[in-house]
């Protein structure tokens, strides 16, 4: 898969499970890091679960696991790399104190609204 496809994968599987606020940003000319990282939010640290848990599935079926996985237990964030994307998972108000947008302002925003609707 590239790494748009697996962003795209993971970004359907969060609206399927209802994530809250998903921004895409696209940081391949900023960091050796990953192509994308996927910020989410949950309402509570199940959600989290639930939402690593589904991305996880959904891109393992697509022969791309997760390389690393960190804060599952607890805490109100969730990280998960894949290699081309890296996924952020937080409570509101995790997410606010870390301002991953802020801090990756660079890095453009990718237009994520088209997998919504399909």
């Amino acid at each position: 898969m590239t790494p748009k496809e697996v962003m795209e994968l993971a970004v359907k599987s969060l609206i399927d499970k209802k994530a809250k606020d998903i921004t895409v940003l696209r940081t391949t000319e900023l960091t050796v890091l990953a192509d994308y990282f996927v910020i989410a939010s949950g309402t509570s640290l199940r959600q989290l679960r639930t939402l690593s848990d589904e991305v996880s599935k959904a891109l393992e079926d697509a022969n791309e696991p997760p390389l690393r996985v960190e804060g599952y237990r607890g805490g109100g964030w969730t990280l998960v790399d894949f290699g081309a994307i890296v996924l952020h998972l937080f409570t509101d108000e995790i997410r606010g104190f870390y301002d991953l947008e802020r801090l990756w302002g660079d890095a453009p925003k990718v237009d994520v609204e088209y997998l919504i609707t399909e």
